[in-house]
């Protein structure tokens, strides 16, 4: 829950946040997290049936994707409007369904499971001040 309140401080509106890793992992845990520290106090749940979720009553809203079920869609299902959206935050679980859609710029985060309560997390961004944050 910490790294994704950070996140949700340190990251500029208009981010766009892709994770990967096991099933399981935490990534929806992690988007829990954002949205605490968004002060968003709806109950967030993977979008897995609904493909994405939007949390509007926060500080900045937060978009919650998940591209799992899009493997096979070829069709414009309008999800190009969310990513990127300028007054909030993005996070998108299983981007690589999706990649044509996605920004150049982003973050990248990668999560493994280690153990029952440790996880293994890989951060990539383009800016250092960020992730230089993220550590401490």
């Amino acid at each position: 829950m910490g790294l994704g309140m950070s996140l949700a401080r340190l990251l500029p509106n208009g981010s766009t946040v892709l994770l990967t890793g096991d099933l399981g992992a935490g990534k929806t845990t992690l988007v829990r997290g954002v949205a605490r520290g968004l002060h968003i106090n709806e109950l967030v749940q993977s979008p897995t049936f609904n493909i994405m979720k939007l949390y509007l009553k926060g500080d900045r809203a937060l978009i919650h994707i998940d591209a799992y079920r899009l493997k096979d869609i070829e069709q414009d299902i309008g999800l190009d409007e969310y990513i990127g959206y300028e007054q909030g935050l993005t996070f998108i679980e299983w981007p690589e369904y999706i990649e044509n859609l996605l920004p150049k710029e982003v973050m990248n985060i990668e999560i493994h499971h280690v153990d029952d309560d440790v996880r293994d997390i890989e951060i990539t961004y383009h800016d250092e001040k960020v992730l230089e944050e993220l550590r401490k």
